[in-house]
């Protein structure tokens, strides 16, 4: 595989080494809490599977569908937009329904990249927002994941420095991993910064739905001028905890939509109709689903940061997103956040995602994610609890040794 130029490209998936430990530890009988993966647990509310099952019974879904969506869910997201953020949307030119926001992003990359082109990229990140511009032949230059004055520092230093001069800016609000969350303020700084430089916007609004307080997560387009430079991506996967569908969309900028569009006409021919029939019946239905999922992820949070903080670990409660990101604790971050990962498969049954698997400023953290239940979290600050002790005690002893 290395003889390839574009897997070459691609540093070691270190979230595997993570895995080939998860398993082996399962197939030795070991229980393990999971909380690595974002892989929500939570069954599809009822409706939406109906309305899958009900579609497939007739054959002519069976046949190819429309890459670009189907008009009826492009529709509903259009519709999704005006309802939430106020945002008008063309369904037929501004909207495009993807096999997911990972597809999305991957194939948007493969549209407006050529060789050596520039793309400025939040670090740490979740994978695909870098890599795929890597695939895709550009070259990434790191700005800070948290919204505030850094990352309009780092900005206006790439725009200086950067030869040739970036082609966009990616943006993960509320963040994976860090959890970190903008507000439309944020929001106006950036458009008003990329349309003074002629830069486009790509946002993942993934987990616009998973909020904890009062104030609902933004879209960038709520903001005049945002339609000239940006597209943003969404997904069904955490909002109706449907991750396995692979619905995800992308809205915006006509010029990218369509550029998207393209690219997509020659690789796919969309998601199976049933499951875009499905969708749309998601997107149109009541939201009291959406409210009984945020508050079991709320009430997840809690319960994390509560028991882990009394076996001995603080990690700061997240305002937003499916993720805690969590400091490794002082006794252990010499290890890194790799080595500590391993660790804690090995001496607690917990599994959690490395911080490094994010891009190097994610080293020191790992990513926690709310997809077990309370009983099962509490499990795990118990296990973790139990190995900070142990660990204490071994290291007192060591130094008696040496004393």
């Amino acid at each position: 595989m290395d003889d390839f130029h574009k897997t070459r490209r691609l540093p070691p998936y270190v979230f595997e080494q993570v895995n080939r430990l998860k398993a082996k530890a399962r197939a030795a009988g070991a229980d393990i809490v999971d909380m690595g993966m974002g892989n929500p647990d939570l069954p599809t509310p009822q409706h939406i599977v109906d309305k899958l099952v009900e579609t497939v019974q007739n054959p002519r879904t069976h046949r190819y569908s429309a890459s670009k969506g189907i008009p009826g869910l492009r529709k509903a997201q259009a519709g999704y937009y005006e309802r939430r953020f106020g945002v008008k949307l063309n369904p037929d030119t501004q909207v495009v329904a993807t096999l997911g926001s990972k597809e999305g992003f991957a194939n948007m990359a493969q549209a407006i990249t050529a060789p050596g082109d520039v793309v400025l990229v939040p670090n740490p990140s979740y994978p695909i927002h870098a890599f795929g511009f890597l695939m895709a032949g550009g070259s990434l230059r790191s700005i800070p994941a948290n919204p505030g004055p850094e990352l309009f520092d780092a900005l206006e230093r790439a725009v200086v420095h950067s030869i040739p001069k970036p082609i966009a800016i990616i943006l993960c609000f509320p963040a994976n991993p860090t959890a970190s969350v903008a507000d439309l303020d944020f929001y106006r700084d950036v458009v008003a910064f990329a349309r003074k430089h002629e830069i486009y916007v790509l946002s993942d609004l993934a987990y616009s739905e998973i909020y904890f307080g009062d104030v609902p997560p933004p879209s960038i387009l709520q903001v005049e001028g945002a339609m000239d430079i940006a597209v943003e991506f969404t997904s069904l996967s955490k909002t109706f905890s449907m991750p396995g569908w692979r619905m995800g969309f992308a809205v915006g900028n006509e010029r990218l939509i369509a550029a998207l569009a393209r690219v997509k006409s020659y690789l796919d021919y969309g998601a199976f109709t049933p499951i875009q029939v499905a969708a749309a019946a998601a997107l149109n239905g009541p939201d009291d689903c959406i409210r009984e999922t945020r508050a079991i992820y709320k009430k997840r949070r809690d319960v994390l940061i509560d028991s882990f903080g009394r076996a001995g670990w603080d990690i700061p409660a997240p305002e937003a997103s499916m993720f805690a990101w969590a400091p490794i604790p002082e006794q252990f971050r010499h290890l890194g956040s790799l080595e500590f990962s391993k660790l804690l498969i090995e001496k607690a049954d917990v599994a959690v995602a490395p911080g490094i698997g994010f891009g190097e400023h994610g080293e020191g953290f790992v990513r926690l994610g709310l997809v077990e239940n309370e009983q099962r979290i509490r499990q795990a600050a118990r296990s973790i609890r139990k190995f900070f002790e142990e660990a204490d005690s071994d290291s007192k002893e060591l130094s008696k040794s040496d004393a």
